[in-house]
């Protein structure tokens, strides 16, 4: 690793690399319920891959592609708006902490925050469940 690789953005939450394998799994199996566990395992080990190797600009790559499926699922009426919504929640809240950091990825992410907050509201008018009990269901 060089002495120059900034490691500032590992500290912001461990959310993601905790909750987003499993609902972002969800999202691209496009299923509702338990997505497959070697789809799981696949997306758990890109994170940890992406968290203990990548850079902070590989990790806002992949929260993009988050988005991006997050966004995709809010306006779809097969997609499983758990997975999204549990998705989208964790991909903002992450992204409004980068504000405390230094470099631009706050910047980066401002056009990510507001498509999310509109995914989120469609979402939550959707959804049967709040956030926290989706995180106990997926």
């Amino acid at each position: 690793m060089s002495a120059r690789r900034s490691l500032v953005w590992l500290g912001l939450t461990p959310e993601p690399e905790q909750e987003l394998p499993t609902a972002v799994a969800a999202l691209r199996a496009r299923a509702d319920g338990r997505p497959p566990s070697p789809l799981v395992a696949a997306e758990r080990q890109r994170v940890e891959r992406l968290v203990l190797r990548g850079t902070q600009r590989g990790w806002l790559r992949y929260l993009r592609e988050v988005t991006d499926l997050v966004v995709e699922a809010a306006g779809s009426r097969t997609a499983d708006p758990g997975a999204a919504l549990l998705a989208g929640e964790v991909v903002l809240d992450h992204h409004r902490m980068l504000i405390g950091l230094p470099g631009a990825g706050y910047e980066r992410t401002a056009a990510q925050r507001r498509e999310l907050e509109r995914a989120l509201v469609r979402l939550r008018s959707r959804a049967p469940l709040g956030a926290s009990e989706l995180r106990s269901t997926l």
